[in-house]
């Protein structure tokens, strides 16, 4: 059974074209057998890496708002992710956690995955992503209150300038009451850590 690529024909060929260049231009042959199907390789990577810009996280995140009548704070840990530095198109990677206090209602679990991975699936920075899933989870439904923790390795720090290796970058963004409360702050930190 044939397999039907997801992406449109015409767009892979014009960022085909573009790779083919690149490759010439860093002194490659792009003939060359192991070179043969790399443009179109890459150009179908990078639709999928670039695939948040298609998708509307808000639209996928009020797909599975439920009513809640519980208060306490809701922690989702460890989401992984996998983003490109916009800076120097080169992975970052690493987890996001998500902290929030219902106000009449909840979020689908898996959703807050979904977001997480479609603010990631674009040309991002570390600080915007996650001030980016912050806000959208609280347009999404009402909260009392989110948190949001991001810890990444960035390759244009291991790969190319100052080359660290062991350096990751962490970076938080929080609304409502926790950022009125440091304690609620220091609870989610704590039940991040356990």
């Amino acid at each position: 059974m044939a397999t039907v690529s997801k992406h449109d024909p015409k767009l892979v060929e014009e960022i085909a074209s573009h790779y083919e260049a690149i490759l010439r231009l860093v002194g490659e042959d792009p003939s060359r057998e192991g070179l043969l199907k790399t443009p179109v390789r890459a150009a179908k990577a990078i639709l999928d890496i670039t695939s948040g810009y298609r998708h509307d996280p808000l639209a996928i995140a009020r797909q599975a708002v439920f009513e809640h009548a519980g208060s306490q704070m809701v922690i989702v840990k460890d989401i992984e992710f996998y983003s490109m530095c916009e800076h120097h198109i080169l992975p970052f990677f690493g987890k996001v956690s998500i902290g929030y206090i219902p106000d009449g209602k909840m979020i689908g679990l898996s959703k807050l995955a979904r977001i997480v991975d479609n603010f990631a699936r674009r040309l991002q920075v570390q600080e915007r992503l996650t001030a980016e899933v912050c806000q959208l989870l609280s347009e999404a439904m009402p909260t009392k209150g989110v948190i949001v923790s991001c810890t990444a390795e960035h390759l244009c720090m291991k790969m190319r300038g100052v080359e660290k290796q062991d350096s990751a970058t962490t970076t938080c963004d929080y609304n409502g009451l926790f950022a009125t409360d440091p304690a609620l702050r220091a609870e989610f930190r704590s039940l991040c850590e356990s």
